[in-house]
């Protein structure tokens, strides 16, 4: 019998001055059988630094056709195609195909070796955008990690702070690709 999902919820709550962008989410969070909880809060990161009305999660792990995140337009064209882990060149350049914007979400403590190894691959993908969240960081948020989820997110001057109850992760993102 295969394993199904676990769900969680969170009340996401987002202060982005960067952007000008202020909103409450209510996310449904579906963590695939062989996803840690590192890796769904990274995603959760993802959505609040991209977050719209229009923003979604997708299929992610459970289909290799999808993205973890995605936003598409009215007319299902994908503006933003959103991946967090390691994913390999193949899989990104096709996305850069299908989508106006790409950005990878890295983490761990061997994404240094990974960039090493995708980087001149990837060097022709002028829409792919790769950001790094520190391992410390990354094995943070895992903290912040419950079943059903009170999050403040505020992004201010690039700077991104996490926070539920008394616990908060101040996250300094690294920039290993930019777009262009």
């Amino acid at each position: 019998m295969a394993l199904k999902s676990i769900i969680y919820k969170a009340d996401l709550s987002i202060s982005d001055m960067d952007r000008g962008y202020y909103a409450e989410h209510s996310l449904t969070i579906a963590r695939h059988p062989s996803e840690t909880d590192e890796r769904m809060m990274v995603r959760v990161l993802a959505f609040a630094i991209h977050a719209s009305e229009t923003l979604n999660f997708a299929k992610g792990l459970s289909d290799v056709e999808e993205p973890d995140l995605w936003q598409k337009d009215y007319t299902e064209a994908i503006q933003l195609w959103v991946e967090a882990g390691q994913p390999d060149d193949r899989r990104l350049l096709k996305a850069c195909g299908r989508s106006e914007k790409v950005v990878v979400y890295s983490y761990s403590s061997t994404s240094d070796i990974w960039w090493k190894q995708m980087n001149s691959r990837l060097d022709r993908a002028k829409n792919l955008r790769v950001m790094n969240v520190p391992a410390e960081t990354s094995q943070a948020l895992t903290k912040l990690a419950q079943r059903n989820m009170q999050l403040q997110c505020t992004i201010q001057d690039a700077q991104i702070w996490l926070t539920a109850g008394e616990e908060s992760v101040q996250v300094d993102l690294e920039t290993f690709k930019a777009e262009g």
